[in-house]
């Protein structure tokens, strides 16, 4: 059976990656887990310069999920190029590089970086972090998405994702301004801004105040927001939100995603990036499925 997919002028072996501010720089997990079995690496954010991150707590457990707001903490473009894409240079597996900025051409200058340098297969571009202060913005307005997106396609010819934020009105006003401009592929949704409070302190548990929520418990909102963009756009989406296991993914691809992302689950159980491509083979498998991609927008809804 066939279980590769493609995004943009990525091939991957199978739908699964490993998703970004989850996986570190990927060299963290070359121990636990086998590279060679999932469909690719999303590297944690990284910006122009290094950043130290959000001061401590910055993460912290909720129901169904967990807050983080660790504030893009990374040893900058020219570090990453120089120290960290040799790994993957070693191993086989896919780098796509997560790259946030302060300002359209900030964004643009790190795709140029990239575009030079050996290994990089994608680039994704988070205009959706809440937790820091300038990242938010250029997810919610779409003509400083535009701007962003018209930056990076013009420092580079990598397959360019941009991430989504699922804290706007109306995500697929979002998606189409994002392709208009340029955008190969879409992934979404980041996380949505939460908070949590200690009750006998009566402060709150993230020294940021507001984080990200991620995990199970946004799920149905994922999966939603993926379906309305399918709809809505023309191009490649990556899902993610809340994915533990194979029916989760098959979930986010029936309505609308070519692969997914899976971040949360890995904190406390790494091996399901090689459990999750294994479960989808058993479900194609067990339907007569050759292809994976016959399963991508064949949801069923009511006339």
């Amino acid at each position: 059976m066939k279980t590769e997919v493609r995004i943009g002028n990525c091939t991957l072996r199978n739908p699964v990656i490993a998703a970004s501010g989850t996986f570190g720089y990927g060299e963290e997990y070359a121990d636990i887990v086998d590279l060679s079995k999932i469909g690719a690496v999303v590297t944690k954010g990284i910006t122009l310069e290094p950043r130290k991150g959000n001061p401590p707590p910055r993460i912290v457990e909720t129901a169904s999920g967990m807050l983080n707001a660790i504030g893009l903490q990374n040893v900058g473009v020219h570090k990453f190029v120089e120290e960290k894409l040799p790994f993957y240079r070693d191993h086989d597996v896919p780098c796509i590089v997560n790259i946030a900025g302060k300002t359209p051409e900030e964004y643009g200058e790190i795709a140029g970086v990239l575009d030079s340098a050996d290994g990089v297969c994608a680039v994704e571009v988070n205009v959706s972090c809440p937790n820091v202060d300038s990242g938010l913005h250029f997810g919610v307005d779409p003509k400083a998405l535009s701007q962003v997106v018209e930056e990076v396609k013009k420092a580079t010819d990598l397959t360019t994702i941009i991430k989504l934020s699922p804290n706007v009105t109306d995500i697929t006003e979002m998606a189409k301004a994002a392709v208009k401009a340029g955008a190969d592929v879409l992934s979404l949704i980041n996380t949505l801004v939460g908070m949590a409070v200690d009750v006998r302190t009566r402060k709150p548990k993230i020294a940021n105040v507001t984080g990200g929520l991620s995990g199970p418990a946004i799920k149905p909102v994922g999966v939603r927001m993926v379906h309305a963009v399918a709809t809505a756009v023309d191009v490649p989406l990556i899902g993610m939100g809340g994915i533990l296991n194979a029916e989760d993914a098959i979930e986010y691809m029936i309505v609308g995603s070519t692969s997914v992302q899976v971040g949360t689950a890995i904190f406390y159980d790494p091996s399901v990036l090689e459990e999750i491509p294994k479960g989808i083979e058993r479900y194609l498998e067990e339907n007569d499925i050759d292809d994976i991609n016959e399963i991508i927008g064949s949801v069923n809804i009511p006339s």
